[in-house]
């Protein structure tokens, strides 16, 4: 058991300024749970120092006297302390190379780590999650780049009154400057040269919800693949609406065997059985959005060998593609890496298959930020904390040394158990062969 629950700062980004619980919710569970918490000083946290003071919390250099420890993202091998437990994204269940070191230290200290990755639901579904606050920052960004885009290209458009996401205090703000956008395209249009304009989104999940509030805040009109195919450009279509698809798994795939229709659940357990189908609407396409899940096993979405013939046959109609899911070198082949907020936007040269930083050149521009909720981190931190609340108290009074099976702690917390004492727990077993390489 914890006498102190510790809330780290966040050091692996140098604009992460995100906190697992702000201080309203620190002062809650203060108040209502009486427990006790000591905040690591910092200088960029979106929350200052004084206004967890004010909650009620100690602030401190050094966290050494806490036995459970809150944050955000992953945490440096030096910092970990033998016995105690942690609880952030530590990115190691698909057996992440880059992490593994971190996971063999906690195991040598006997650690126990939490990942809020895991926290699901009997259905498997995710609780705690940052997810649509990285759609809605990835989709104010992707309409920052395509006003860049399109002025390169000689088009003045309201899309150039858009910042990048992190320049707003708040959400709030950013729907009043998007409002304002739509309701400047719904009076004035857009150029004849760029219709019909259209905005294909990839997955229906939280971040792809997330990117649709954004684009909901335009004059659109939502369509399907099949109709995207015969729209038709610079056609006696209106100039103000923005044309929206969203693509789900039978849009993006198909089988290998043609004698075989498409099935979901297949899908997802022999994915292999399956080639990619989504390149086809490429060429009818402006901006990408892509938020699907992706690893190894599926097919990609967009392939180098495409975007090659494509941009070869002359100027295509995609201008920007905005990689939420930031697979490098992953679904869209062409996203070369995760980027940083301070330096977001890259064009690839299909001919050359090389890239360069920034909104010039001849290729397609590329948004791939890899901490995008870092972003909105006031109001994405209070989204977030308003769940994780509720499972607090449930951490901080867990003995810890009692055995895994009989841990007095929520299933959706028990499933998210990765590291108990320093032991893969069972449903993590899988990664002994990643650890031990």
């Amino acid at each position: 058991m914890s006498n102190f629950i510790g809330i780290r700062h966040e050091d692996k980004y140098v604009m992460e300024r995100r906190a697992p619980l702000t201080p309203k919710h620190v002062e809650r569970l203060i108040k209502h749970k009486k427990l006790d918490f000591v905040i690591q000083s910092s200088e960029k946290r979106v929350f200052t120092d004084d206004e967890y003071i004010k909650a009620g919390a100690k602030v401190a250099k050094d966290l050494k006297k806490c036995g459970v420890i809150f944050g955000v993202k992953e945490m440096p091998e030096w910092f970990f302390e033998e016995e105690k437990t942690y609880v952030f994204f530590s990115h190691v269940i698909k057996g992440q190379s880059y992490n593994m070191q971190m996971l063999r230290k906690m195991m040598e200290l006997k650690c126990n780590l939490i990942d809020y990755e895991r926290v699901v639901d009997e259905q498997g579904k995710r609780l705690i999650f940052f997810g649509r606050y990285a759609g809605l920052a990835g989709m104010i960004n992707s309409l920052w780049s395509m006003g860049l885009r399109l002025k390169e290209a000689g088009f003045n458009t309201p899309f150039l009154h858009i910042k990048q996401a992190h320049h707003y205090h708040s959400l709030a703000e950013v729907r009043e400057v998007i409002s304002a956008i739509g309701q400047e395209i719904a009076e004035k249009g857009l150029p004849e040269e760029l219709r019909p304009f259209t905005v294909a989104f990839t997955g229906y999940g939280n971040v792809s919800q997330g990117a649709q509030e954004i684009i909901g805040l335009l004059p659109v009109k939502e369509i399907s693949p099949e109709k995207l195919l015969a729209l038709k450009r610079r056609s006696k279509l209106p100039d103000n609406l923005i044309y929206k698809v969203v693509f789900k798994e039978e849009h993006l795939v198909e089988p290998v065997d043609e004698n075989e229709e498409f099935d979901l659940q297949e899908y997802y357990s022999s994915p292999e059985k399956f080639k990619g189908k989504f390149e086809k609407y490429i060429p009818h396409i402006d901006m990408l959005i892509n938020c699907v899940y992706w690893d190894a096993r599926y097919p990609r979405l967009v392939t180098k060998d495409y975007l090659e013939k494509l941009f070869a046959a002359g100027k295509p109609k995609l201008k920007v593609i905005g990689d939420i899911s930031c697979d490098p070198d992953g679904s869209v082949e062409c996203t070369a890496k995760g980027t940083e907020i301070e330096d977001p936007i890259f064009v690839y040269h299909p001919d050359s298959r090389t890239y360069t930083m920034g909104h010039k050149g001849e290729g397609v521009l590329v948004m791939a930020v890899d901490i995008l909720p870092a972003e909105l981190p006031r109001d994405s931190s209070l989204g977030f904390a308003d769940v994780l609340v509720n499972y607090v108290k449930a951490i901080a009074d867990c003995d810890f040394q009692e055995d895994f099976l009989t841990l007095d702690l929520p299933n959706a917390i028990k499933s998210a158990l990765i590291l108990h004492r320093g032991e893969l727990t069972p449903h993590y077993k899988y990664l002994e062969s990643h650890v031990t390489v």
